[in-house]
């Protein structure tokens, strides 16, 4: 899969426009200095002379030289991959607990009014693209009442609570965004076992509901919740372009809009692979994780 990925990102960077040289050296370049720039980044060789040395030099661990500003591009992701991992985790420790506690919650009143509020209410916030939920953090908690800075501003000399005020806002809307999908399917996958006979048997016990939710329908639900919840931390760590544009925050996502803007193509690469990578190992993990909650799936008969 990431073979096939690598070869579509590499053709995705082909199909832009333009000439490189020329975008980098300027309209003032002469024919003889575009030559020679394109001998020196290899651009006169064939597509696929130019993607194999560049795969060749990811499986040897080179990811190969910043056209912007002649730095490696392993120093570039280094610091920005950790910021990004950063604001994901972060957005995870908040949501996850407080999705499930909702789910569980819905499925103990369902079709009740504190149902259908949070049901309403979590699938208007997952309608609204990122930078819209963004932008009205902003308006409102940054520039109305001033409550957190509007730019996710961090250095490497923060302490650990000046950085979760510094990413407030940005972990913020990641959470409403993906708080309402696992809310969801924590609500259906607990209802759904909640049909079971051996719940009904429970019910005619005397056994109270909440205590079946808690004690017997969650247990047998994980399956579910775990591939939801791994899936939406894939997304958070993917996910997250727009939302450190908007906030400027000094992630992976900031630096690829900022390459791609600059023509950095090496770098676009890199962490275009990087991104793909980081999904399809946590959509691996989702699907290691349900097998094992799942005991039908781990003795199939």
């Amino acid at each position: 899969m990431l073979f096939i990925i690598s070869v579509m990102i590499f053709i995705g960077v082909e199909a832009l426009p333009g000439d490189l040289a020329e975008s980098i050296l300027g309209q003032a370049a002469t024919p003889e200095s575009i030559d020679a720039f394109r001998r020196a980044l290899q651009l006169d060789l064939p597509p696929h002379i130019r993607y194999l040395y560049w795969i060749g030099g990811i499986l040897q661990g080179e990811l190969g030289t910043s056209l912007a500003n002649n730095r490696p591009i392993a120093d570039l992701l280094g610091a920005r991959i950790g910021n990004t991992f950063f604001l994901a985790t972060t957005a995870a420790v908040v949501s996850i607990p407080i999705s499930i506690a909702l789910g569980m919650l819905a499925a103990l009143y369902r079709e009740s009014f504190f149902d259908k509020f949070i049901s309403i209410s979590t699938l208007s916030m997952i309608s609204f693209p990122e930078f819209f939920v963004a932008y009205i953090l902003m308006v409102l908690l940054a520039v109305e009442f001033q409550i957190f800075p509007s730019l996710a501003t961090v250095s490497e000399g923060m302490t650990f609570l000046e950085r979760l005020y510094a990413i407030a806002l940005p972990a913020l809307t990641l959470t409403l965004i993906v708080i309402a999908h696992m809310m969801r399917m924590t609500r259906a996958a607990i209802i759904n076992v909640l049909a079971s006979p051996y719940i009904e048997m429970a019910h005619l016990k005397g056994i109270k509901k909440a205590r079946i939710i808690v004690y017997h329908a969650t247990p047998n639900s994980l399956s579910p919740i775990i591939n939801v919840v791994v899936l939406n931390l894939a997304y958070l760590v993917v996910g997250v372009v727009l939302v450190e544009v908007v906030f400027v925050y000094p992630g992976l996502g900031q630096l690829l809009v900022d390459s791609v803007s600059k023509r950095d193509l090496p770098v676009v690469q890199a962490s275009c692979l990087i991104f793909s990578a980081v999904y399809i190992l946590l959509n691996l993990l989702a699907d290691v994780l349900s097998i094992l909650a799942n005991p039908k799936l781990r003795h199939p008969k």
